[in-house]
């Protein structure tokens, strides 16, 4: 067994390392009943950006604002996963809004996505994770 196959991130780290990748995924729960979505996103300054469409994220953040999101990349070698939890609100104000599109955040689908949604994450962790062949299960 590899003493050094997985790392905990930092807390630096883990922003660092949600910053470098645009795709992730939203984790979201009503009446104990979860749903998860990627999105394209950017994160920096403690917050979450992403935009969306009408319908069940809006929907769902309405009910309960409490989420989970999840990012993660990995080459041949290794892989890395940030797992951020916070409180989402969809961006209503004007200042906010202008702020929001002066991001470079623009949608990878063709279709409308007028809400801007922010999560103000609350508690950020992470691991890097070294990718090897299994141990031995049962040495002799």
């Amino acid at each position: 067994m590899v003493d050094n196959a997985v790392e905990e991130l930092t807390t630096d780290e883990a922003w660092e390392l949600l910053g470098s990748t645009e795709l992730g995924r939203i984790g979201l729960s009503v009446g104990g009943h979860p749903d998860i979505f990627p999105v394209n996103y950017i994160a920096g300054e403690g917050r979450i950006t992403f935009r969306t469409g009408e319908g069940t994220k809006l929907s769902e953040i309405a009910v309960n604002e409490n989420v989970a999101f999840e990012a993660d990349d990995h080459d041949d070698q290794r892989g890395w996963s940030v797992v951020a939890k916070g409180t989402a609100r969809v961006l209503v104000s004007t200042h906010d809004i202008a702020a929001a599109d002066e991001l470079s955040l623009r949608p990878w689908i063709p279709t409308m996505k007028y809400n801007y949604v922010e999560i103000a994450v609350t508690e950020i962790s992470g691991r890097r994770y070294l990718f090897g062949p299994e141990p031995e299960r049962y040495p002799v």
